[in-house]
C-alpha cells in the first residue's frame, strides 16, 4: 500500500490536477557560490559541476592538508613538494574586461605530468606591463610570475573541499579510474588589499612515492 502511494505522488508532483500547483523539488547539490569560477568554466564546456563537498581544513587527510592549508602561493608550493619546476598548459581562455580567465594544468615541466587541475581569473589591470605580458604568453604559472616580478601579494584561502573526479579532471589529470581529489578556493591580493586573482585549485592524486620527494 505504501509503494502505491509513493508512485501517486511521484506521479502527481510530475503532473499535477487541473488548477493544482505543480510541487518544484529542490536541488540536490546547490551550487555553492565560492565555486562560480569553476561552474563557469564547466558551463562553457557543457557540463554539469561535480559535487564538492565543503571541509574544514582539520578534515583534510595528508599530504593534502600540508599542500592546501596555507598562505603560499600554489606553484612554489608545489615545487617544494614535488622538488622540481612546474610548467603550465592552459585548456581554455576567456577575456573579460580587465580580466583574463583560464581553465590550467599544472605540470612537472620535464615529465609533463599533470599534479594540478584549475581555474583562474586574473585582473590584469593590477599588474605592471611586464606581469600582464608573460601572463599572456601563457608559458608560466601565475605564482612564477608573480615570484619573478617580486610583486608584494597576499594568499588568502577561502574554502576547502573533497570531489570526485568526472570527465574533465579525468581528462586533464589523465587519470585511469575515479579518484577522490581535494582543493581549495584562493584570492591573491596585492600590496594594497586589491584582488589581484581568485582561483580554483584541484591538486591530482599524490602517489606514495611523492611523499618521499625531497
Amino acid at each position: 500500500m505504501l509503494e502505491g502511494h509513493t508512485t501517486l505522488l511521484a506521479a502527481a508532483r510530475l503532473n499535477p490536477p487541473a488548477g493544482m500547483p505543480a510541487i518544484i523539488q529542490p536541488p540536490i547539490e546547490a551550487r555553492p557560490a565560492w565555486a562560480a569560477l569553476l561552474d563557469r568554466f564547466y558551463m562553457l564546456a557543457g557540463l554539469p559541476l561535480p559535487v564538492l563537498t565543503r571541509l574544514r581544513p582539520e578534515e583534510l587527510p595528508q599530504p593534502y592538508n600540508r599542500l592546501l592549508v596555507h598562505s603560499a602561493d600554489m606553484t612554489p608550493t608545489l615545487e617544494s613538494f614535488y622538488g622540481r619546476p612546474l610548467g603550465l598548459t592552459v585548456m581554455s581562455r576567456e577575456p573579460e574586461e580587465d580580466a583574463y580567465l583560464r581553465e590550467v594544468v599544472l605540470t612537472l615541466a620535464a615529465e609533463n605530468r599533470p599534479i594540478e587541475y584549475g581555474a583562474i581569473r586574473i585582473h590584469l589591470n593590477r599588474l605592471p606591463a611586464t606581469a600582464r605580458r608573460r601572463v599572456l604568453e601563457e608559458q608560466r604559472p601565475l605564482g612564477k610570475i608573480l615570484e619573478m616580478e617580486a610583486i608584494p601579494h597576499l594568499s588568502w584561502p577561502q574554502a576547502f573541499f573533497r570531489s570526485e573526479s568526472d570527465t574533465r579532471t579525468s581528462a586533464a589529470l589523465r587519470l585511469g579510474q575515479t579518484a577522490e581529489l581535494y582543493g581549495r578556493r584562493n584570492v591573491l591580493l596585492d600590496g594594497s588589499r586589491h584582488l589581484l586573482a581568485e582561483v580554483i585549485e584541484v591538486l591530482a592524486p599524490v602517489e606514495f612515492t611523492d611523499t618521499m620527494l625531497p
